[in-house]
């Protein structure tokens, strides 16, 4: 019987990967045979990734491509390159994204700002527009991006955050709308708080991790495999047909 999980022989693009929640997305498809792509802004950490993920899974299983997702030249040089080691991208994991400012929405400067909306939702978009064509070509892909409960309602401290997030899950509902009929499903995962580096401000001291946790019917925070599982999921001929669709893993804070 074929296991509706497997991904040998898919080419995945994973951004942010070099650490947290993408590292674990990227690890994750490579076991289930997929041919992933570490990216982030320092190649050292992508190869450090790719050469762990090689050890486990087997030579040829990772490569290491650093860009920023700031600049659409550099991820025009991302998926060119990707195409050039392993082939057309089959899975894209649209996980980078920035947060540079923690505090009142109406105390964000133009810059920040603008850096929030660019990283968050632009770069997201310039990748989907990248990847399209050879999908649309196979009629066959999967595009997961993360987004966050924080686009699901308002914040004190990182209003500017949660607003790209929310548009995120909009990125998601009309991507999936314009290219269902091409055979492509377009999901996104709305995490809850995940103990990572990127998100330490909010937990890093025990008060403030100890009333997220009352906050969460789970009792605990969540770590970058809870997300990573349901990435594999979305990337995976199992959910072959689930589009549109933004999935809340927050170990029951939201409801």
């Amino acid at each position: 019987m074929t296991d509706p999980f497997d991904l040998t022989g898919k080419v995945a693009l994973i951004t942010g990967s070099s650490r947290g929640i993408g590292k674990s997305i990227a690890e994750h498809l490579a076991r289930r045979g997929a041919k992933v792509v570490i990216s982030s802004r320092t190649q050292d950490a992508c190869e450090a990734v790719a050469d762990a993920i090689n050890d486990e899974c087997g030579a040829g299983s990772a490569v290491a491509i650093a860009a920023s997702i700031s600049s659409k030249d550099a991820l025009e040089e991302l998926v060119r390159r990707t195409q050039e080691v392993f082939g057309p991208v089959d899975i894209l994991v649209c996980n980078a994204a920035s947060n540079p400012h923690y505090g009142s929405l109406d105390t964000i400067d133009d810059e920040k700002f603008r850096k929030t909306l660019d990283n968050n939702i632009l770069s997201n978009h310039w990748l989907i527009q990248l990847c399209l064509p050879d999908m649309r070509a196979k009629r066959d892909g999967a595009i997961v991006v993360i987004s966050s409960i924080a686009g699901l309602r308002g914040s004190q401290t990182i209003g500017a955050y949660a607003i790209t997030k929310a548009a995120d899950i909009s990125l998601v509902r009309n991507y999936a709308v314009e290219n269902g009929r091409h055979g492509i499903r377009v999901n996104g995962i709305a995490p809850g708080l995940v103990k990572t580096d990127f998100a330490k401000a909010l937990y890093e001291n025990p008060e403030a991790e100890k009333a997220a946790i009352a906050r969460t019917p789970m009792g605990r925070l969540g770590v970058p495999a809870d997300i990573a599982g349901l990435a594999a999921f979305l990337s995976s001929p199992a959910a072959s047909w689930l589009t549109g669709q933004t999935i809340v893993v927050d170990g029951g804070t939201t409801v």
